[in-house]
């Protein structure tokens, strides 16, 4: 492979707790009280200022991006690299370049990539505000793929949710998966990963890159 695409939310950071419960302090300020459904809902959810507006009686998404964000970002000190995620981006960049693909919004990704010490490893950068057709349409990818100056065919994606490993299939690359919590994909979702992994640290031992001249 030229080049490996990481996503960051629940594939190197533990960061799903802390979104929803910032998105569920918002919604909580706005008459909604969070569930496990709405935690389910937002997992891999590039639309996911959309989700939180309809919770919240039509906010303008714009309301709903500055209120959860600003409560992200009091809970970055609490977040931390996923067990075996630094070694993953480290031996994967033997082969060739990194790009990270996040649906979460580029004032969040900057600082937690600086906070988990990161922030070097990646030459590309794609986050939610940087495509008008979010996971699963293939766009992100896309365009990871394409400020890399690589093929599709050429790269690995490294993916947690459905919606991410979707997006990254119809993209054209080959994809890792390492599902959340080591749950099981859906059996339609299963079969567009050509590596399934319970966590980074066994994803380690499926790195088998054929590097390309």
């Amino acid at each position: 492979m030229r080049a490996t695409v990481f996503d960051l939310d629940d594939t190197l950071i533990d960061s799903g707790g802390a979104w929803s419960a910032a998105c569920a302090a918002f919604t909580a300020a706005h008459g909604h009280a969070w569930t496990a459904a709405d935690s389910a809902a937002l997992h891999g959810n590039g639309g996911w200022t959309a989700y939180v507006s309809a919770l919240c009686g039509g906010l303008p998404v714009e309301r709903v991006l500055d209120g959860c964000l600003a409560n992200m970002l009091d809970l970055i000190e609490s977040i931390e690299l996923l067990p075996g995620a630094a070694e993953l981006t480290e031996e994967a960049e033997r082969f060739g370049p990194l790009a990270l693909v996040s649906a979460s919004p580029r004032r969040f990704v900057e600082k937690v990539l600086v906070h988990v010490g990161l922030a070097c490893r990646f030459q590309v950068v794609v986050c939610g505000e940087d495509v008008d057709r979010p996971k699963p349409a293939p766009d992100p990818y896309l365009l990871a793929v394409q400020e890399l100056g690589v093929e599709a065919a050429d790269c690995l994606a490294v993916e947690d949710s459905p919606h991410g490993i979707r997006s990254a299939h119809a993209a054209g690359l080959t994809v890792l998966a390492i599902p959340r919590h080591g749950d099981p994909l859906p059996a339609d979702v299963a079969a567009l990963a050509a590596h399934v992994a319970c966590n980074a640290r066994e994803a380690l031992s499926l790195l088998s890159f054929t590097v390309v001249p």
